[in-house]
């Protein structure tokens, strides 16, 4: 029966690397998933004509892009990623598709659809508390989840104004969009419920000095290991739970 579910797809934009090879493992692991049961794109490499009724639903991974750059700025593969994916939201919008957007996706979802991102509430790598809003307490992602409870973050941009028919289902404080919904099947989160404690030291290793000072990596570690982050990981597993096809 689990082998002939339709799988998820995981749709990231690294090379080659720690930060990759652990957000293959833990994505799916976290997920409920097994490997069988995700098929990655990668958008650095390969754009793919997709049929959406082969899939379950998609989660669009964090990234070292910046959505908000200067086209000028960007990569060329970057530029045509991000082409490929304002097509794909289209598809998945209009055909109820599930996405679960993770960081990268919160942002590329929210500029495709006219709101505003940033780096007024960048975040440096932390676990940071999140907080439901009387949104949040009602939507099925959230089932499990106490009002109140920790993840982890680390990015240059946030949101800063909705797109609309966003609506706010965590907040954060000191970024205060860290969850929204779009419509039945459209989630993005701002934090990574994908990251445990091992994933998260894997970034601290790999952006010393992009996502913060270097000589705060043992501070960093320390704040990291303080806070529980496993309630988080339900945002993943009731998404497959209600897609899962």
């Amino acid at each position: 029966m689990v082998g002939m579910t339709k799988p998820f797809l995981m749709l990231t934009s690294r090379d080659d690397g720690p930060v990759l090879a652990a957000e293959c493992a833990d994505l799916p692991r976290f997920s409920g998933l097994t490997p069988d049961q995700v098929r990655q794109v990668r958008m650095e490499r390969e754009l793919p004509d997709l049929d959406l009724s082969e899939y379950s639903g998609a989660f669009v991974c964090g990234s070292p892009w910046d959505a908000n750059a200067d086209d000028h700025l960007k990569e060329e593969r970057q530029v045509r990623a991000e082409a490929w994916l304002r097509s794909f939201y289209d598809r998945a919008l209009g055909e109820s598709f599930p996405i679960l957007g993770l960081c990268y996706g919160l942002g590329t979802l929210t500029l495709h659809l006219g709101g505003v991102i940033d780096t007024h509430h960048g975040e440096e790598i932390s676990g940071i508390a999140l907080t439901k809003t009387d949104a949040g307490r009602e939507d099925p992602l959230l089932e499990g989840t106490p009002d109140r409870f920790h993840s982890y973050v680390g990015h240059h941009e946030a949101v800063r104004e909705l797109a609309p028919g966003m609506q706010v289902l965590l907040a954060g404080d000191d970024t205060p969009i860290q969850m929204v919904r779009v419509g039945e099947a459209a989630w993005a989160t701002q934090f990574h419920p994908e990251m445990d404690l091992d994933g998260v030291n894997v970034r601290i290793d790999q952006y010393a000095g992009r996502y913060y000072p270097v000589e705060k990596a043992e501070a960093i570690r320390a704040q990291v290991a303080s806070v529980d982050t496993d309630p988080s990981r339900l945002v993943l597993q009731n998404f497959v739970r209600r897609f899962q096809r």
